[in-house]
C-alpha cells in the first residue's frame, strides 16, 4: 500500500509549465508534510502515446489561444519568481536530461539537479540535449561526472525512463507535470493549487 502522505510526481524538464509546477510542489511539500516521489518520464513518449494533439496544434496554432497561453506563462512565471523565456531550440531532445534525473534521484539529488536544468533551458536558452551541459550540471549539483556519465548510457537508464513513461500512460496520464495523491491525477502546473485545497479541506 502506497503512503497517503505521498505525491508521486511525473515529470519532463522540456515543459515551462512542469518548471512551474516543479517550483510550487517543493514548498507546498514542506506546508503540508508530504513526501515527494519523483518520477522523470519522457513526455515526447507520452504524446507519441496517447496525445497526439499537442504536435497538430505546434504545426498549425490557433493564434487567440497560442497569445493567452503566451500571457498565461509569463503571469505565472512572475507569480513563481522565476524567468521563463522561450529558446531557440524547441522542442528539445530531454532523453540524457531525464535520464540524468533519474541518476540524481538516485543519488539524492533530484531538487538541485532538476533545478538547475530547468532554469539551464528554459532561462538561460541553454540546449540541455548536449551532454557537455548536462555534465556541468551535474558536477554543480554535486553529482559524480563520471558515474553521471556512465549512467545515462546505461541499459538501466533506458528501461527504467522508459518504465516511468509507460507507468504514467497505463494510469491515464497525457503530458507534463502530472502528479497523483492517493490515487487523484491533477495534470498542469494550476493543480498544485487545488491539490492544495483539496487537501486542507479533506477532499480527498
Amino acid at each position: 500500500m502506497k503512503n497517503s502522505h505521498q505525491v508521486e510526481f511525473y515529470f519532463d524538464c522540456s515543459s515551462p509549465w512542469t518548471y512551474l509546477a516543479f517550483i510550487e510542489i517543493l514548498p507546498l511539500s514542506q506546508r503540508l508534510g508530504i513526501e515527494i516521489i519523483w518520477k522523470p518520464i519522457l513526455v515526447g513518449g507520452v504524446f507519441n502515446n496517447v496525445n497526439q494533439d499537442v504536435y497538430e496544434f505546434r504545426s498549425k496554432p490557433n493564434p487567440l489561444k497560442l497569445s493567452y497561453a503566451n500571457n498565461d506563462l509569463s503571469l505565472w512565471s512572475k507569480i513563481r519568481g522565476i524567468e521563463i523565456t522561450f529558446p531557440k531550440v524547441f522542442p528539445v531532445n530531454s532523453v540524457k536530461a531525464m535520464r540524468g534525473c533519474l541518476f540524481a534521484v538516485q543519488e539524492e539529488k533530484l531538487e538541485i539537479f532538476a533545478r538547475s536544468v530547468f532554469q539551464s533551458y528554459w532561462g538561460e536558452g541553454i540546449d540541455i540535449s548536449q551532454e557537455d551541459c548536462l555534465l556541468q550540471i551535474a558536477k554543480n549539483s554535486g553529482l559524480n561526472p563520471d558515474e553521471f556519465k556512465k549512467f545515462i548510457s546505461s541499459q538501466d537508464a533506458k528501461d527504467l525512463l522508459l518504465k516511468n513513461t509507460d507507468e504514467l500512460i497505463d494510469r491515464g496520464g497525457f503530458g507534463s507535470p502530472t502528479f497523483f495523491y492517493k490515487e487523484h491525477m491533477f495534470f498542469g502546473n494550476d493543480r498544485t493549487n487545488l491539490l492544495e485545497e483539496a487537501i486542507n479541506q479533506n477532499l480527498i
